[in-house]
């Protein structure tokens, strides 16, 4: 099975991140304060990969942030400490899984984005 997973994240006041599964309809959303978007970002990819971390399916993540995709994909260099920090944790667990794609989508089509209101 090929499951769709959208992710969103956002900083600020209001800030949080989150997933939704296209196929199942599950849903996931953690309140945390003072974080940035980019830190947001990436912790929504990452509580993704620590729920599926045991699947066999094959995993796509959908995310609208194209730097997080790019520096997940050693496409673009990280020059944060904290977002490296955040990147080694991705990577360690991005190794574990095989079957795992993360791609950029446009904001308008983040299925997360629409559902977690952001």
């Amino acid at each position: 099975m090929v499951l769709s997973i959208f992710v969103d994240g956002s900083g600020g006041t209001n800030s949080g991140f989150g997933y939704f599964v296209k196929e199942t309809g599950e849903s996931f959303y953690e309140k945390k304060s003072d974080i940035t978007n980019n830190q947001a970002e990436y912790m929504a990819i990452i509580s993704v990969l620590k729920k599926f971390s045991d699947t066999t399916d094959e995993i796509m993540i959908f995310s609208d942030s194209k730097n997080t995709v790019s520096q997940l994909n050693h496409e673009y260099a990280i020059n944060n400490d904290h977002l490296r920090s955040l990147a080694r944790e991705a990577w360690e667990m991005m190794a574990k899984m095989p079957h795992l794609k993360i791609s950029w989508i446009p904001r308008n089509q983040n299925l997360a984005g629409k559902m977690l209101g952001s």
